[in-house]
């Protein structure tokens, strides 16, 4: 799509089109397709639209009803942040008297538009002509918000005194133009080095803008923290999709921490949280296992956070950095899952087989964390067909005591 598509998608012929498209189903695309430019459609308008209708539907998960008022590439709609974590971001900015934000890399517009529903100004950019386009359409009912073509970097940024109201957002591009994987998508690069713009461009804009943010991600590495700054993980529903980094008023709370995220909640757990854990050795042998396992939100491991568990469960991690805590006493933590414990084994396929089938078992649920094991074979190994036996199904935690692999048979609590 160019430039040009967008235009006349987003004009009254291509945007009634739009709007009059029912929702979109794979099995009745083709027939819809066709019916539509037998009745004169021109084609290249109508696969353009039924193209957005497919994005559209997708979209949804994310941006909810809004998915229906925007225009979206298939690239963009997966980079995209989630409107309830774009929320969160604009936040941020609202909460420190910021009236102003630069989007430096705004994509299709999902965290400029949460910026401007909450009364700020945006000034967004994107490098690409086609996604600026896109989110120039999309951020259509905020008069107060422009997007134009350009790279971050050529963004002229006020300091000293005309900053103080004026914040910048980051989200650099971190896949490989015109590169892609097997799926067709871009490919993601692992390097702070190869983002664009990089990691030392974006640490000078914070150097200029004190109120500034960056999207990154996951990935970031800990030792990469800016001092002062709060590199914050952040997980919906237990995946993580991103680490943001804040400097200055935008910095709630310094160092690392942990955002647990879903419908209507969030979580934040803070270093300060892991710091009744300091000193505390992880588990030495399966003779010391407790009644009860505990399994901490992904975006908690990704931070290092996982001493937050064993101060608030009073417990033990059984290796580090694995996320698995034990404890003798049950406890509701909002951001990890409890299990009761069954039974802990070394690793060993006989041992454990035989343990599954004694037991009822013909199948099983695998978690592992510090082993590098192929769940379906194993699963053939174990004997856990689960074919007409009238079995039960047993959990396995596969990870690391002590440096030897365990497994641990647990039950959701």
């Amino acid at each position: 799509m160019d430039v040009a598509m967008v235009e006349r998608l987003a004009g009254p012929e291509g945007w009634s089109l739009l709007q009059a498209l029912p929702e979109y189903d794979e099995a009745s695309a083709l027939q819809l397709q066709t019916r539509l430019r037998e009745h004169g459609v021109d084609p290249a308008l109508l696969a353009a639209a039924m193209g957005q209708s497919r994005l559209r539907a997708r979209a949804r998960e994310k941006f909810g009803e809004f998915a229906r008022g925007m225009l979206l590439t298939s690239d963009g709609l997966e980079q995209s942040t989630r409107l309830p974590l774009a929320a969160r971001h604009a936040g941020r900015f609202a909460a420190a008297g910021i009236a102003l934000v630069h989007d430096l890399g705004c994509g299709l517009g999902a965290d400029a538009m949460a910026l401007a529903a909450l009364g700020l100004d945006v000034s967004a950019v994107d490098a690409d002509p086609v996604t600026a386009a896109m989110a120039a359409v999309n951020l259509r009912h905020w008069p107060g918000s422009t997007v134009r073509c350009a790279r971050a970097e050529q963004v002229r940024l006020p300091a000293g005194a005309e900053a103080r109201t004026v914040g910048a957002w980051v989200d650099p591009a971190r896949r490989t133009v015109g590169v892609a994987d097997a799926r067709g998508r871009t490919r993601r690069v692992r390097s702070l080095d190869d983002i664009s713009p990089s990691w030392d461009e974006v640490r000078g804009i914070a150097d200029r803008v004190a109120a500034t943010g960056a999207k990154l991600s996951p990935a970031f590495p800990h030792a990469a923290v800016p001092p002062g700054a709060e590199a914050q993980w952040t997980s919906w529903h237990g995946e993580v999709l991103e680490c943001a980094v804040w400097w200055g008023p935008l910095a709630e709370t310094a160092g690392r921490t942990a955002a647990v995220c879903g419908p209507g909640s969030a979580v934040v757990v803070t270093e300060a949280a892991a710091a009744g854990a300091l000193g505390r050795e992880p588990l030495g042998s399966l003779d010391t296992m407790g009644d009860w396992l505990y399994e901490a939100d992904r975006a908690v491991i990704r931070a290092g956070l996982t001493g937050a568990l064993v101060a608030a469960v009073d417990g033990t991690e059984l290796g580090a950095d694995m996320g698995y805590v034990t404890s003798s006493a049950a406890y509701d933590v909002g951001w990890a899952r409890r299990y009761r414990v069954r039974a802990a084994l070394p690793f060993s396929t006989s041992t454990l087989g035989r343990w599954l089938r004694d037991h009822g078992h013909d199948r099983v649920t695998i978690k592992k964390r510090g082993i590098a094991t192929d769940p379906d074979l194993l699963r053939r190994r174990l004997k856990m067909t689960g074919r007409g036996k009238g079995g039960s199904e047993a959990t396995l935690v596969l990870t690391r005591v002590g440096g030897r692999q365990v497994a641990v048979v647990v039950e959701p609590a």
